[in-house]
């Protein structure tokens, strides 16, 4: 569908990556990994072609569309939501404006003429390329999708001036999501998303019918979504055939297997050199020498493996001591003009608990981390702090308040702690501020890297009871890790506002919901007890329930035996209509997907027979660099062959399910 040959791109006399190759397949999800600034971005970039790059090329097959969604800096205004999310099908619009002009110029013609025979023609070839697109699902669809995204239908009408940067983010998801490209580029595409939103965004590329390359901090979403992950370390990129997960241990796999093979090799290149500097000058061993030279020449030098970031272990300074009570809110009310937030709400929180915040964006989270650590008075009841509470408070506000004419490693040495004050330089580096990084004035920093200065210097303060509001947004996998590890060992309390579900899982167990016009829910574990009890709740409302009480009414209409009263007729046109949308809404884009599967096992079962007929050929036997080659295109294709017999399993089960409520 898309290749990168040989590719190069360069900044001065930094090369972000070369001599870069490889292909995308139809329906391929693919995760680019490595820590921030290896040029992940970037990479996306070119294949976009949004950058030039300085060698080498990126071939996008004809009529193959690229969409593609940066992290930031998307901004429209002037039009409203609807309007501007419309434009993703704008040329289905112009091929439908297009017929209605060719079908007014059509009736001026005389009907026996060749124009008009010509005209007709034309018309005819329009309106089969309509059909492909099936306009008459255009609004319905931009509604699913903007609802999917958090959008209310009172916000279609609404200027996307009126939106915030994040809510931006989600007009240019909707519309790449409603144009579908035949490659998707996702640069963070979940930073700014509630857990909620996440979930709809993980099921919708799920079942995208593209291609997807997928830039993210979201463990869970890159495990779940990515069969495929291309690595960038150091100027390199490696392959490899699986998800994060499936990266992060074959990743140590091969550097050991390469140290193994390194050694071997200058142990054996050092016992050759021994023999030829031993009997160089040995006329009778001359012959032996002159071989024992060329052997060395012919030996293709294994490189050194690199050695692996150092990942340092950090722990919060020993927080003092505090009373069983940390903080309580009694009958607290907060709003802001006729936006209620919370009506007399009550909560406390004690001693070494560890809780969660979530919900969605506006429902008042960021609120009620500033009224529980008092930086905010409720409008009406009381806020108590518990014996000795020390608070300390992470938020991206924060980040605004830093003194810009300080230095990063001023800044954050002035609040460490006595036991923590050594390591504020490597924890710093933990958190991607390397090297000569640390003496920059924070005037100069990003919005981002400000951010994560706040941040170290909250980890350095000795507290008891900490708050974090979205403390992983700026943070890559490895800064991710070292702050979960360093709260998992903490001793004191911790609330977190995250929609991070792998980062939130090990580290906390409550988790407290906030939801718009509703009271706080209190739930007894994690993030992954949370979703499975909220998915639960909302089983109720699905379409498949619905279905099943049409299909259970439809029974009791044929067997009237089994029943006390008989449907009237409009509860008949009510189950008629439900199962006729169950059948187009639920099983044709299942058997559609179960044929577009059974075709790609058969590929995928071709080229596997091939592969491995490939390995008892003597060329590819003979050489050590072909036999790895080809050992690794069976792997992976037999992996990717293992998933989709595994997904076709799923898919013929629920369209047995399906079929026998419609029976």
């Amino acid at each position: 569908m898309l290749s990168v040959h040989n590719l190069r791109v360069e900044y001065g006399a930094r090369v972000l990556f070369s001599d870069l190759t490889f292909s995308i397949l139809p329906r391929e999800r693919i995760a680019f990994a490595g820590h921030n600034g290896a040029g992940k971005s970037t990479l996306m970039k070119a294949i976009a072609g949004i950058v030039e790059v300085s060698g080498g090329k990126v071939v996008v097959p004809k009529n193959t569309r690229v969409g593609y969604l940066p992290q930031e800096g998307i901004h429209v205004k002037g039009i409203s939501l609807w309007d501007e999310t419309m434009r993703a099908f704008g040329e289905t619009i112009a091929l439908q404006e297009k017929i209605d002009r060719l079908s007014a110029e059509l009736e001026k013609l005389d009907p026996r003429s060749s124009p008009y025979g010509d005209l007709l023609e034309e018309i005819g070839e329009l309106e089969l390329m309509l059909d492909d697109t099936d306009p008459a699902r255009m609004k319905p669809k931009v509604e699913s999708v903007l609802q999917g995204l958090g959008f209310s239908k009172k916000d279609f009408d609404r200027d996307c001036g009126h939106f915030s940067g994040g809510w931006q983010m989600r007009i240019a998801m909707a519309k790449l999501f409603l144009q579908e490209p035949e490659v998707l580029l996702l640069d963070e595409p979940t930073n700014h998303l509630d857990i909620g939103t996440q979930r709809w965004v993980e099921a919708y590329l799920v079942n995208y019918p593209g291609a997807i390359l997928l830039i993210s901090h979201d463990r869970a979403l890159l495990d779940t979504l990515c069969t495929r992950t291309l690595a960038f370390h150091h100027g390199r990129c490696e392959e490899y055939a699986g998800n994060y997960s499936y990266y992060e241990t074959e990743s140590v796999l091969r550097r050991e297997i390469q140290l193994k093979q390194y050694t071997a090799q200058q142990r054996e290149i050092a016992d050759i050199q021994r023999f030829i500097d031993r009997f160089r000058a040995s006329a009778n061993k001359a012959t032996l020498v002159q071989s024992r030279i060329k052997m060395l020449d012919k030996i293709e030098r294994i490189p050194a493996p690199e050695a692996a970031d150092a990942v340092m272990n950090f722990r919060f300074p020993p927080p003092p001591n505090s009373g069983n009570l940390v903080a309580k809110l009694e009958k607290v009310s907060k709003s802001y003009g006729p936006l209620e937030v919370f009506k007399n709400f009550d909560f406390e929180i004690n001693r070494g608990e560890r809780m969660a915040i979530v919900g969605p964006n506006g429902a008042g989270k960021s609120t009620f981390c500033r009224i529980i650590t008092g930086q905010e008075a409720p409008d009406d009841g009381e806020h108590n702090f518990g014996l000795k509470v020390a608070t300390s408070f992470f938020s991206q506000n924060h980040a605004d308040e830093l003194d810009p004419t300080k230095t990063v490693l001023d800044t954050v040495s002035e609040v460490a702690s006595r036991e923590s004050a050594p390591y504020c330089r490597n924890l710093l580096g933990c958190f991607l501020f390397r090297g000569d990084d640390v003496f920059k004035k924070v005037g100069v920093l990003s919005g981002g890297e400000r951010s994560r200065v706040a941040l170290v210097r909250m980890l350095v303060a000795p507290a008891n009871f900490l708050i974090l509001d979205e403390p992983t947004n700026h943070l890559d996998m490895q800064s991710q890790e070292v702050l979960q590890r360093a709260l998992a060992d903490y001793a004191g309390t911790v609330m977190i506002v995250s929609h991070n579900r792998a980062f939130l899982d090990p580290v906390v167990h409550k988790t407290l919901e906030f939801r718009p016009g509703e009271d706080p829910r209190l739930f007894q574990g994690n993030i992954t007890y949370y979703l499975e009890k909220t998915a639960d709740e909302k089983g109720g409302t699905t379409l498949s329930s619905r279905a099943a009480a049409a299909t259970a009414a439809a029974e009791a209409k044929a067997n009237p035996e089994k029943s006390n009263t008989a449907p009237s007729r409009k509860d008949q046109k009510r189950i008629e209509a439900e199962q006729r949308q169950l059948r187009t809404q639920v099983l044709k884009p299942l058997e559609d997907e179960l044929v577009t599967l059974e075709k790609r096992i058969a590929d995928l079962e071709v080229a596997q027979a091939n592969a491995t007929a490939d390995l008892s050929k003597p060329e590819v036997i003979a050489s050590p660099a072909k036999f790895r080659l080809v050992s690794n295109t069976v792997e992976q294709v037999t992996q990717r062959l293992e998933s989709s017999i595994t997904r076709w399993e799923a898919l013929t089960e629920e369209i047995e399910q399906v079929k026998a409520r419609l029976n």
